[in-house]
C-alpha cells in the first residue's frame, strides 16, 4: 500500500519523556488514538502521569473558563491515549511511528530494524531526533521510502513549528502524508534534507556553542548572554535558558555528534563547563531540578 493512501488513525509514540509525552498529547488532543509505548511499566505510569498533567492544563486553557467543555476535553482526549510496555504488539496494529527515545544511534536502529519487521507494510517510520541522520537511523530497515523525520520542538503544545526530514529515499507519497499530519496537529511544517542539525539546530548550535564559551572564557555570566539575547536579537529566550528547557544531557549529547563529524573543526569542540555540569555534578536542567538555573 502506498504511504499516500494510509488513512493515519493510530499513533504510536516510543519513548514517554519530556519530548515522547508532548507529542502523544497535542496528537490525541487533535483526534488520533495514540499509545505511548515504554521500556517499564514504571517508566510507563510515569509517562501517563506527565500526559494528564500537561493535559490538565490545556484543558484549561482550550476551554477558556468553561468547566463542563474543560471536563469533556480532558476526558474525550485521555480516551483516545494508551500506555504500554508491549512493542511489538502495539506497532502490529499502528500506521504512524514516532519514535522519542535516547540520542543514541544503535539504539535508534536496533529500534527501527524490530519496527520495520513488525509494523505492518504500509506503516510510516519517523524519528524526533534532533540531530542525529534519519537516513543512518533506517539503514536497517527495509521500507526506506516509508521512513522520515518528525522533529518537534519543546514544549511541544507551545512550540509552533516541526522540521518534516526527507531522505534520499523518502517517497514523495511518506513526505507529503507527514506533511498533512504534522499540519493536522495544527504545527506549520517546513521541509529539510536530512543534513546534520536540519535547520534550526544548524543555525542554533553555533549559537549556543559560542554562549557556552563566552561563560568558560569569563567574558560574561550566563544571565548577561541571556539578557543580551532577548533585549538585544529580539530572542523569546536566551540561550542558557532553552539548554536548561531541552536538557543539558541532550545539548550535550548533540554537541559531541556535531564534534564527531567535524573533528577537525574548533567550532564543534564539545564544552568543559557542560561536561561537568551533566557527568560529575549531575545538572541537567529543568527534569532534574537544576541547570545553569535552579527549578527547585
Amino acid at each position: 500500500m502506498a504511504a499516500a493512501t494510509v488513512n493515519i488513525k493510530h499513533v504510536t509514540v516510543i519513548g514517554g519523556g519530556v519530548m515522547g509525552s508532548g507529542i502523544a498529547m497535542i496528537t490525541a488532543a487533535n483526534g488520533y488514538r495514540v499509545t505511548v509505548v515504554e521500556v517499564s511499566e514504571d517508566a510507563a505510569g510515569r509517562a501517563r502521569r506527565q500526559v494528564e498533567k500537561d493535559l490538565r492544563r490545556m484543558a484549561q486553557h482550550v476551554s477558556k473558563g468553561n468547566e463542563q467543555a474543560e471536563g469533556k476535553f480532558f476526558t474525550d482526549t485521555a480516551a483516545r491515549l494508551a500506555y504500554s510496555v508491549q512493542l511489538e504488539e502495539v506497532v502490529a496494529g499502528t500506521d504512524l511511528v514516532i519514535e522519542a527515545i535516547v540520542e543514541n544511534l544503535q539504539q535508534k536502529q536496533t529500534l527501527f530494524k524490530l519496527l520495520d519487521q513488525k509494523a505492518p507494510p504500509h506503516t510510516i517510520l519517523t524519528s524526533n531526533t534532533s540531530s542525529l541522520s534519519i537516513g543512518e537511523i533506517g539503514s536497517t530497515a527495509a521500507r526506506k521510502d516509508r521512513i522520515g523525520g518528525l522533529h518537534f520542538f519543546n514544549p511541544v503544545p507551545m512550540m509552533r513549528l516541526i522540521e518534516v526530514v526527507r531522505t534520499k529515499d523518502t517517497s514523495d507519497a511518506t513526505h507529503e502524508a507527514l506533511l498533512a499530519f504534522g499540519k493536522s496537529l495544527r504545527k506549520t511544517c517546513i521541509t529539510c534534507r536530512d543534513v546534520p542539525g536540519f535547520v534550526v539546530n544548524r543555525l542554533l548550535f553555533p549559537v549556543i556553542h559560542e554562549a557556552l564559551g563566552m561563560v568558560e572564557r569569563g567574558d560574561a555570566t550566563h544571565r548577561d548572554v541571556d539578557v543580551a539575547m532577548k533585549l538585544g536579537l529580539g530572542h523569546p529566550m536566551g540561550p542558557f535558558e532553552l539548554m536548561d528547557i531541552v536538557g543539558l544531557d541532550t545539548v550535550r549529547s548533540i554537541l559531541h555528534e556535531r564534534h564527531a563529524r567535524n573533528p577537525a573543526d574548533e567550532g564543534t569542540r564539545p564544552s568543559e563547563l557542560l561536561e561537568r555540569m551533566v557527568v560529575r555534578e549531575k545538572k541537567l536542567g529543568v527534569k532534574s531540578g537544576e541547570g545553569f538555573y535552579s527549578y527547585k
